[in-house]
């Protein structure tokens, strides 16, 4: 993705997914395909393989050693490589990237989606007046009770929603969680 979606291109993909599932009629089955014995076979081999991978996973001391040795990074990367692979060599068909591209001899211009500055401007005047005009000791209270919960094994949920009514914001109490679990740096593998 280039940026966010302009309102053009949210409307081009709501009326896409609104011309299938209104004059293909798929939308008034509950099951559109049926027990066919091809989304069967796929949808088998799919948990095998997705069982094969936990199963890897497992035996290495799960997840967390997996990423820690950098088992799913390298993972990841092998599987988009591939991919870009199958893309080049056209094993991988996407309309209007590698097939089906319109020949006029132009290129297709591309709305980006640019935020007004203006818009930025009156969401830091709006947090700075929430900062002033809340009580701010008992958001430091509440998210003093997050970090705390944090270190030990409490449900964190009640006490987000309480840092929230206190006005506490996103990015304070994500702050408070780096503070106590610190963030994620990956392994490099080559």
């Amino acid at each position: 993705a280039l940026a966010l979606p302009t309102a053009h291109a949210a409307q081009i993909a709501l009326r896409t997914q609104q011309i299938i599932a209104h004059e293909s009629g798929v939308a008034d089955s509950i099951d559109p395909l049926a027990g066919s014995y091809m989304i069967e076979a796929l949808t088998n081999e799919i948990e095998t393989r997705a069982m094969e991978y936990i199963r890897r996973i497992d035996e290495m001391g799960g997840a967390q050693a997996a990423i820690e040795t950098g088992f799913i990074n390298t993972e990841i990367n092998d599987a988009a490589y591939e991919a870009q692979k199958a893309v080049e060599s056209k094993r991988q068909i996407i309309v209007g990237m590698n097939d089906y591209i319109v020949e006029n001899g132009s290129e297709t211009t591309i709305e980006i989606l640019r935020v007004d500055p203006a818009i930025e401007k009156a969401q830091c005047a709006r947090l700075a007046k929430l900062r002033a005009e809340r009580d701010n000791e008992k958001v430091s209270a509440a998210l003093s009770r997050i970090e705390t919960a944090a270190r030990g094994t409490q449900n964190l949920m009640p006490l987000f929603i309480e840092a929230v009514e206190q006005e506490a914001t996103l990015g304070e109490i994500c702050k408070v969680l780096r503070g106590v679990f610190g963030e994620y740096r990956p392994n490099v593998t080559i």
